[in-house]
């Protein structure tokens, strides 16, 4: 059986802090605000992988009460769900994604964060979709006050 999850992530900026997204380290004047690296597109992609196995989300593995997981690479969240992909015997088809953010411009970036997040699911870099767009000035997003991402996930299950 096929079947299809969505995530969705936000984060605040915050001063001091690095900007990663896709595990790649974007130069910008601001990071995003999290327990974790804060990177919205690696933890959309988690709830997304995470949805269509019919899973509780990243929270659920990933408390963000758990001081022993303070500053957590999101990659590492994504091996988690590729390992749970393993124990479920499910196969990941493939991800799509968007980025939503007035700064910085992402894609110059895509084909990086690409193979940082095929790495870390033992995919290839073409089953993996990157775009972004503006919130065209409105919101949050808008306001430049943070980041969101949106990601749908399929996958086969026995």
């Amino acid at each position: 059986m096929t079947r299809s999850g969505i995530g969705y992530d936000v984060h605040q900026f915050a001063e001091h802090r690095p900007l990663i997204l896709g595990g790649v380290t974007i130069p910008h004047t601001h990071g995003l605000a999290g327990h974790s690296d804060a990177d919205v597109l690696s933890h959309a992609i988690a709830d997304a992988i995470l949805g269509a196995l019919g899973l509780p989300d990243i929270g659920h593995y990933f408390p963000p009460t758990d001081p022993s997981i303070e500053g957590i690479s999101s990659l590492d969240i994504l091996a988690k769900c590729r390992e749970l992909l393993a124990e479920h015997r499910a196969t990941l088809n493939n991800i799509d994604s968007t980025l939503i953010a007035e700064a910085p411009k992402v894609l110059p970036h895509a084909a990086a964060m690409k193979e940082n997040i095929a790495t870390a699911l033992r995919i290839s870099t073409g089953q993996i979709g990157i775009k972004a767009t503006t919130n065209e000035t409105m919101g949050f997003v808008g306001r430049k006050e943070g980041i969101a991402a949106m990601a749908i996930a399929s996958v086969d299950c026995p």
